[in-house]
């Protein structure tokens, strides 16, 4: 009896020496903090709310606490404050930060931002130049800004050309409908509010600068170095949630609309102007280039611009900013 009771308490502690060694945060699996990560109101990243109801982060060993911002710009913060892992966000975004003193990777390509990123303007406004003196909202620093000025640096304007009112997304594209504001930069789904306003219509979009809004996962430089592991996990689940997406297109969809808070076929139309990267076009765009296709090159060209419009103080140093190893890493079976 005393030899079993012996065995019986050695037992137990080696399962609590076991435990005891899991709880290391850098190593993984039982123990480990849950993955936190962000992502607000866009059509490409909407996807993660269709992983987390139907399990998907679960089948992949992943415990992630996944967090909605109604405000994109709070998201951005989070991550840049320690509150994230990860957020969803776009390049310049991205790059804003960095030049702030950010430590952050990119990941994984979503999508690209192919006309769901609009300047809509009041009836009367029929060209870029009908833009001068007016009242122009937008979410300043951020990438409907970004689209703003792109469209005025193409017809040889500039910001001292516009009256611009720094509003967030939703606000903005509020004021607009509501007639207090000639233009507005917005995206969807806030573009379907803005375009409530009678006569309304999108002056220019993202798809007239292709490859200028690449949207993303973007990790804090710590998260990565610390626990690789669940940076693939996570990079595994994307894309398995676009094949779940694409065996189950009514029901994700369902989830999708009902989560950004629209219907399903305004979520339908949303479509086209967000084009979802695949494995292989992921791949592509990490491959080194000399192309708004290639992030190397957009990434240049990006916080270039954004230190010639003065949205940032200095040009960034970008090396170690883009990390093609876990897309690399996906199994393509």
């Amino acid at each position: 009896m005393r030899r079993t009771r012996t065995l019986l308490v050695v037992m137990a502690v080696l399962m609590i020496l076991a435990g005891c060694g899991n709880t290391n945060p850098q190593a993984g699996g039982a123990g480990t903090e849950p993955l936190r990560l962000g992502f607000s109101a866009w059509p490409g990243w909407f996807p993660w709310q269709v992983a987390e109801e139907k399990g998907l982060f679960e089948a992949a060993g992943l415990e992630v606490e996944l967090t909605y911002f109604e405000s994109y710009t709070d998201s951005l913060n989070a991550l840049k404050a320690g509150q994230l892992d990860a957020n969803s966000q776009t390049l310049g975004d991205t790059i804003s930060s960095v030049s702030g003193g950010a430590k952050q990777v990119v990941t994984l390509v979503n999508d690209n931002s192919t006309g769901n990123d609009q300047i809509i303007v009041a009836p009367g406004i029929n060209s870029v130049a009908d833009l001068r003196g007016k009242t122009v909202g937008a979410e300043e620093g951020t990438v409907d800004h970004f689209l703003l000025l792109l469209g005025l640096q193409k017809e040889g304007m500039s910001a001292a050309d516009i009256d611009f009112k720094p509003l967030p997304t939703d606000a903005a594209a509020a004021a607009f409908a509501a007639g207090q504001l000639d233009a507005v930069g917005a995206f969807a789904p806030f573009t379907t509010t803005a375009l409530e306003r009678e006569g309304s219509k999108a002056l220019f979009t993202s798809a007239d600068f292709p490859g200028s809004i690449p949207d993303h996962v973007v990790f804090t430089r710590e998260f990565v170095d610390k626990r690789p592991d669940d940076v693939q996990k996570l990079t595994d689940v994307w894309f398995d949630t676009l094949a779940y997406i694409k065996a189950n297109p009514d029901e994700s969809v369902a989830v999708m609309a009902k989560k950004a808070g629209v219907s399903v076929q305004d979520y339908a139309d949303y479509d086209k102007g967000t084009s979802i990267f695949s494995l292989e076009q992921n791949l592509a765009a990490f491959a080194p280039g000399e192309d708004m296709a290639n992030l190397n090159f957009a990434a240049k060209t990006i916080a270039a611009f954004l230190t010639d419009a003065k949205l940032v103080d200095e040009t960034p140093d970008l090396s170690g900013l883009l990390d093609d190893r876990f897309v690399k890493a996906v199994d393509k079976s």
